[in-house]
């Protein structure tokens, strides 16, 4: 039996393992998924004073997390302690992540370590970075004066 060469047949086959790389929807298997460390995702905003950095934490109350400040980089590190459920009948399966994280954050700017304020609320951490007063005077701005006539 001869079969026709189709040289796009492999394109597609290409086409379709990609696609269902990138659309892939089901939950990871659990092999995958202790090997997975997961760390809290960070924003990052700069003012001329300032840097305001907001993590994301659900689930861990504040005496959970260790956050320590250096004058340019914030280093957080915490648990998320496993609830241990007993059932008799039924089966628990959880999707959620337990164990220990952390993440070193670096920063654009020199800061003051010592001023640093913090707010923890609804599993959002805000930390408020004052920029120490090297990076304050950082940019200077130049007048011109006009040659006398």
């Amino acid at each position: 039996m001869l079969v026709r060469y189709n040289p796009w047949q492999e394109l597609n086959t290409l086409e379709s393992h990609i696609n269902g790389l990138f659309g892939d929807t089901r939950v990871p298997s659990t092999r995958v998924e202790k090997s997975f460390i997961r760390v809290p995702s960070a924003e990052l905003h700069e003012t001329a004073d300032a840097i305001h950095l907001k993590l994301e934490l659900p689930g861990l109350e504040a005496k959970d997390l260790d956050i320590q400040v250096t004058e340019d980089a914030v280093h957080i590190s915490g648990e998320r302690k496993s609830e241990t459920k007993t059932e008799n009948n039924g089966t628990t399966k959880s999707e959620f992540y337990y164990g220990k994280f952390q993440r070193v954050i670096p920063l654009s700017a020199r800061i003051q370590n010592t001023n640093v304020t913090a707010d923890y609320k609804d599993g959002i951490l805000n930390l408020t970075l004052p920029k120490s007063e090297q990076e304050k005077n950082k940019v200077v701005k130049v007048n011109l004066e006009q040659p006398a006539a």
